[in-house]
């Protein structure tokens, strides 16, 4: 259960000081009427949706005795797999190169007679080339993995599961934020003895970034055997803060 904030401005400090306590609301916010007092509560709503859009990355590690055999057989793969991207249906937009790197791969070295290790030696170099790619169909995302692999690609990671347009959910979210803030307002302010009188102000904070939901995705690329991926649902959450006058 997420944590609750509110404070609750005594209701006798309201009562025996109104000048002062309108004079302060009149600085920070909207002017209070004699009596009144200032309910702070957080709402958040949820709302689920199955994903229409999958991340993921592909690509190709390879090694070679010298730097530029390893670059020139990691491009040789590398255009495979980005060629069985094409051919599976991937739009040129949804392919973009995340990672090329060169590094040397180093031998260990046997310890020398007198019992100090040998500093290792580069006994080659490793060239990885990664793209970030965009799958729209997600009935197809089992055979495009498989592809990716009969293609030459020997790492692929993800997915993650998300909605290509989030503003309607993301709205039914913040709706439901809303009504649960003044649910809270209304609970608080009947076990205070008083009534919601308005909404003074109200802050959407935090991010809105999907969370899975029962989403996993399992690869099984032996004996032919298709790659199952169940999308499940992803979850977009709405926060607000919001101040109610209350009174008596």
């Amino acid at each position: 259960m997420k944590s609750l904030r509110f404070a609750l401005t005594p209701l006798a400090l309201a009562l025996a000081l109104p000048g002062a306590a309108m004079a302060q609301n009149a600085q920070s916010g909207p002017v209070l009427a004699a009596g009144s007092t200032v309910l702070t509560v957080i709402g958040e709503g949820r709302t689920a949706r199955a994903p229409d859009l999958a991340m993921f990355s592909a690509g190709v590690t390879s090694q070679a005795p010298t730097a530029g055999a390893a670059m020139s057989a990691n491009a040789v793969q590398m255009t495979k797999v980005i060629a069985a991207l094409k051919a599976a249906g991937i739009a040129d937009k949804d392919v973009q190169t995340s990672q090329i790197s060169l590094s040397p791969v180093y031998a260990e070295q046997p310890v020398g007679p007198n019992g100090i290790a040998r500093a290792p030696r580069i006994a080659g170099y490793q060239a990885t080339n990664t793209v970030s790619v965009k799958q729209r169909d997600l009935k197809q995302f089992g055979k495009v993995l498989d592809t990716l692999v009969a293609s030459g690609a020997n790492e692929v990671n993800g997915p993650s599961f998300q909605l290509d347009n989030p503003d309607s959910a993301l709205d039914e979210a913040r709706v439901a934020a809303i009504k649960s803030a003044r649910a809270r307002a209304e609970l608080y302010a009947k076990a205070a003895g008083l009534r919601v009188v308005r909404m003074l102000t109200i802050t959407e904070s935090g991010g809105y970034a999907p969370q899975p939901k029962f989403a996993f995705a399992e690869a099984r690329m032996a004996d032919g055997m298709p790659t199952p991926v169940a999308a499940g649902q992803v979850e977009l959450a709405a926060s607000v803060t919001v101040q109610f006058e209350l009174a008596p």
